[in-house]
């Protein structure tokens, strides 16, 4: 297996010391042998989606989250849920890669952290939509609900504690599976 092999950690959350971003960094520090976790940083800069901006020239932004993703060998998303949906930001991340084939057939997958009692479905069920609509491989063993309380993250941003540590590690083991 080729060391170089990316695993893009993309975050839903702008929110700075957020739950999601914090089990990215977790997911970082637990990436198996022969995988590097490249974390997007980028959400931020992308312009609004307009369907008459999506040819080229790309906006810089775009062009670099699309070659991120054509790079990746796998995709491990963490969002969050606002007002029953996915959050803005995130979805413009998501709109400006229905129009490129960069996801198409790339195993993908998203770890659920909502503390919530609805566990954030609507935003996932979202998610998944969107994702087909990309042509994302949906590694459905990989795609989990694993609830992240902020007693649980240290300091320096990263979950501590052991049993959600093994289910970052498990869904890592089903997503690094489905890379060919």
């Amino acid at each position: 297996m080729d060391a170089t092999q990316k695993i893009l950690l993309l975050c839903g959350s702008l929110r700075a010391g957020s739950s999601n971003s914090a089990l990215l960094r977790t997911t970082r520090a637990l990436t198996p042998p022969g995988f590097v976790a490249d974390d997007y940083d980028g959400m931020a800069k992308l312009p609004h989606f307009n369907p008459n901006d999506d040819q080229d020239p790309l906006p810089v932004s775009v062009v670099d989250l699309r070659a991120r993703i054509a790079s990746a060998a796998a995709i491990l998303i963490c969002t969050p849920e606002y007002a029953g949906a996915l959050p803005g930001s995130f979805k413009n991340l998501l709109d400006w890669t229905v129009g490129g084939i960069e996801i198409g057939d790339k195993p993908t997958a998203w770890i659920n952290v909502s503390p919530s009692t609805t566990k954030a479905a609507d935003a996932h069920d979202s998610l998944r939509k969107v994702l087909r609509y990309t042509g994302a491989m949906i590694v459905e063993e990989a795609c989990m609900h694993i609830p992240v309380h902020r007693s649980t993250i240290n300091d320096q941003g990263v979950v501590t504690d052991d049993q959600i540590r093994a289910g970052v590690l498990k869904s890592l083991a089903a997503l690094t599976a489905a890379v060919s």
